[in-house]
Order: structure tokens, then C-alpha cells, then sequence
């Protein structure tokens, strides 16, 4: 599929078809990286999605103790 740069203000934007968006299942917010000379979307709620289970069960497992994540946090006086 071929596409065009369109002028947004000062900014260039890409319009997607209805149909790419929806195979894509994209929502309102997305999540942009640039890799290998390649610009990646995706759905927001996809890379998040579980995460409030996930803290959940780190909290219930007593592993949210954040002085145990990195020893650097009592490295001398941060004020």
C-alpha cells in the first residue's frame, strides 16, 4: 500500500484507511517507536494491557518493596 506525507500545521501526518485501522485494531491513543528506518504504531491498550493484574500479583507476592529493585537508591544523599 502506498501513502503520502500530508501537511497537519507545522507537522506531516499519514491518514489511514478505515480498513488498515481496523485489521490493525487500533484505538484513539497509540504508541509510536522508530526501528530500523521503520515508524511501528500500535494500539496503546495492547502493550498495557495486564499491567494492573501484573502489579497486583507483584504486590500480593510482597514483591513491591522498591529499596529491593535497586541498590542505588540509598547511594549517598540525593538532596
Amino acid at each position: 500500500m502506498h501513502a503520502c506525507l500530508v501537511r497537519i500545521g507545522n507537522s506531516r501526518g499519514v491518514r489511514l484507511p478505515k480498513n488498515v485501522i481496523e485489521e490493525a485494531g487500533l484505538g484513539e491513543e497509540l504508541d509510536l517507536e522508530v526501528r530500523d528506518g521503520a515508524v511501528i504504531l500500535r494500539n496503546a491498550e495492547t502493550i498495557r494491557r495486564g499491567w494492573a493484574q501484573a502489579a497486583a500479583t507483584c504486590r500480593d507476592a510482597g514483591e513491591d518493596i522498591v529499596e529491593d529493585w535497586d541498590a542505588t537508591t540509598d547511594d549517598g544523599d540525593w538532596t
